[in-house]
């Protein structure tokens, strides 16, 4: 006999989902939670009625920073879709490389929340990749 799998839908608080999927979680304030997997960076959610927005802070970047590696980053958008590069300037004094993701909460799946924490893993490689020879130099 053929196997034949059901595939089954349930909803799931997200702290509660994310837990069990072996983040750990923590509520910093006004919606905003940090959430980790192991030795990986902390990704920090902010949640809304509508939307979740995904950050993951890389530093600052002020000492390197110049116009090759800006385009650079730019440049590697296209290939860490859907995840992508920003310069968070909210604090001028203090410009953060961060990567960005967003999503709708209305018909958000098990699966595509956790694919996104897995595309924001491998963007985290490919911008230390490009990185790199400029903490070298």
């Amino acid at each position: 006999m053929k196997n034949i799998l059901i595939k089954l839908q349930r909803d799931e608080e997200l702290a509660r989902f994310l837990e069990s999927n072996g983040f750990s979680v923590d509520e910093l304030e006004n919606n905003v939670f940090r959430v980790q997997r192991d030795e990986e960076l902390p990704v920090f959610l902010n949640v809304d009625d509508r939307q979740i927005y995904f950050e993951v802070d890389l530093g600052n970047i002020d000492s390197i920073i110049n116009q090759e590696l800006l385009l650079s980053l730019l440049a590697l958008n296209t290939e860490i879709l859907p995840v992508s590069v920003g310069l968070d300037t909210s604090h001028p004094e203090d410009r953060r490389l961060v990567l960005v993701e967003s999503r709708e909460t209305g018909d958000l799946s098990d699966q595509e929340l956790l694919a996104v924490f897995d595309s924001l893993e491998l963007a985290v490689d490919r911008v230390t990749e490009i990185l790199a020879p400029s903490f070298n130099s």
